[in-house]
């Protein structure tokens, strides 16, 4: 249970993380100080936890003709909602949500890359040593 724990903060802290270097990039994001970007990380994640399979859903028919560009409209629709829930945090329009959301999801895959593991065992196939191959 602690290893979950640990996931959840170390996600938490990476999202924190690109949302601050978000703000620090494009003008239009504002935070009013630690606590406001830590709610705002935090409620991003529940966001995009709940609603957002909701809209992806809903949207689908949408997403299959724009071939999948219609997420990024959902990913800056995301933030742009954490910012009209969170107190202190600020997206200006839709654009910059747009490429804000764009700059935060790479920056944390990128982030995450390094520093989240799967406990998932390998698995060692190993090769024969005698015998015919087909």
């Amino acid at each position: 249970m602690h290893s979950h724990i640990g996931t959840f903060l170390l996600h938490w802290a990476i999202t924190a993380l690109s949302l601050w270097a978000s703000a620090k990039v494009f003008r239009g994001i504002k935070f009013e100080d630690g606590q406001s970007l830590l709610i705002a990380a935090l409620v991003l994640g529940f966001a995009n936890a709940v609603f957002k399979p909701l809209l992806v859903l809903l949207t689908f028919p949408l997403t299959l003709i724009t071939f999948g560009l219609f997420l990024l409209v959902i990913n800056a629709l995301m933030l742009m909602l954490v910012s009209s829930l969170v107190r202190g945090f600020s997206v200006d329009s839709f654009w910059t949500a747009f490429f804000a959301s764009i700059f935060i999801t790479l920056l944390s895959a990128f982030i995450g890359g390094f520093l989240l593991t799967t406990d998932a065992p390998t698995e060692i196939i190993r090769m024969p040593h005698s015998g015919a191959w087909i």
